[in-house]
Formats: C-alpha cells, structure tokens, sequence
C-alpha cells in the first residue's frame, strides 16, 4: 500500500467525514430532544464536536484496516450511536421515525452544500485539484451515509423507520431483529448484496435528485459566463 497515497486520501476525506458523522449523530440527538427524550442532551452528545461522536475503533481502526485490506476498495465504518429512550418520546411509534429520519436528512443536505460547493468552485474558475477533491468527497461520503442508513433493517436509521410505520405487533417482532443486525448487515455487504441491490441503486436515484435539485444554476451560470 502506498503511504504517500494514503495520506492524501486520508486529508482529502477527513472533513467531510469528521462533519457528515457529527451532524448526523448530533441531528438524532436534537431531534429526540424536540420530541421529548432528553437523554442525548443530558449526556453532552447534542453537540457538534466531532470528539464526543467518534468511537475510536469504528471510525478510526476499521477503515483504516478495511483500507488496506482491500486496497481501498472497500471502506466502512460507524460514530458513536446518540443515546435515545424512545419510551420517552411524546408518542414514541410515531416520533421514532422523525428522530431516525434526522440523521439520514442532514446527510442529504451535507451532500446538496457539498454538490453546491462545486458547483460555486466552477463559477468562479476555482480549479486547485484537492479543494475539487473535497467537495467531491463531501458529496461521496455524505451520499453513502445517507442511502446505507436507511436500509430497512434495524438498528440502521430505515430499521428504526419501518418499526415506526408498522403495525404494534408486526413492529414488536421485526424489533428483534436489532441484537443481530449489524451481523445480518455485515455478511450482506460481504456478500455484495447491500451494494448491488440497495446502495448502488440508491445511490444513483440520489445524484440524479442532486443534479435536479441544483439543475437551475446550471441556466443560471451557463447566462452569467
């Protein structure tokens, strides 16, 4: 493995990482905070130091190792899950899908203010390779985080969502999924099931949502040049 390789793609990828973590994690906290569980708060995790939401082994030891070991193909890792007592919420079965939806949504608007970065760096003849580098990251990281979150399968944000929609007791059921679902999760993506089938798919329905949301700079740059 190439060390100079590695460390620029260490420095290109750190800040949108270090922010696409910490807004995810402190959005859940907050989110739980305005629908009535204080637990995050009372905890210091509603905040957006990235130091009270990294977990040294999941957002630091696993990619590095998964880095090397697949010489980059293959890149995963995870922040310190917010603390949340869904018992407390306002009305726990509904308010759960809002606090889970949180995180996944401030990722969706981390990859359209990276995407937006871009698109002001090309306006303004802004061509310095690792600033351009970056802001492609930001939108990367951001884009991944928010598509593999929602997988339906808890305890990922889109399995807190579908126990949220579904009726008491199918929801009680499907619940119980979570002690064994991070494993259910790593073998798929072993496998390259979650790739094929979700987050690849997803993936390009979000960049052409992307490109949509922003395709009237596009008339708007093309009149201004």
């Amino acid at each position: 493995m190439d060390i100079n390789a590695l460390v620029q793609t260490v420095s290109i990828f750190a800040l949108p990482v270090l922010f696409a973590i910490t807004l995810h994690e402190a959005a859940h906290g907050y989110a739980a905070r305005y629908f009535g569980d204080n637990t995050a708060w009372a905890l210091g995790r509603v905040t957006f130091n990235p130091m009270n939401h990294i977990d040294p082994v999941g957002t630091i030891v696993m990619p590095l190792l998964l880095y090397f070991a697949t010489s980059g193909a293959l890149l995963f890792g995870y922040a310190k899950p917010v603390p949340v007592r869904f018992g407390n919420l306002r009305h726990p079965k509904r308010d759960m899908i809002w606090v889970a939806l949180a995180g996944p949504a401030v990722n969706f608007l981390q990859a359209l203010a990276w995407f937006l970065m871009l698109y002001a760096m090309n306006a303004l003849g802004i061509t310095e390779p690792f600033l351009v580098s970056m802001a492609q990251a930001g939108v990367l990281v951001n884009v991944v985080m928010f598509v593999f979150n929602l997988f339906p399968l808890p305890p990922l944000d889109g399995g807190r969502i579908v126990v949220g929609l579904l009726p008491m007791r199918q929801a009680m059921a499907y619940s119980r999924i979570e002690p064994y679902g991070f494993f259910i999760v790593m073998f798929l993506a072993w496998q390259g099931t979650i790739s094929t089938y979700w987050i690849h798919p997803l993936m390009n329905l979000t960049y052409a949502v992307l490109s949509w949301l922003l395709s009237p700079l596009d008339h708007f740059l093309f009149v201004n040049v």
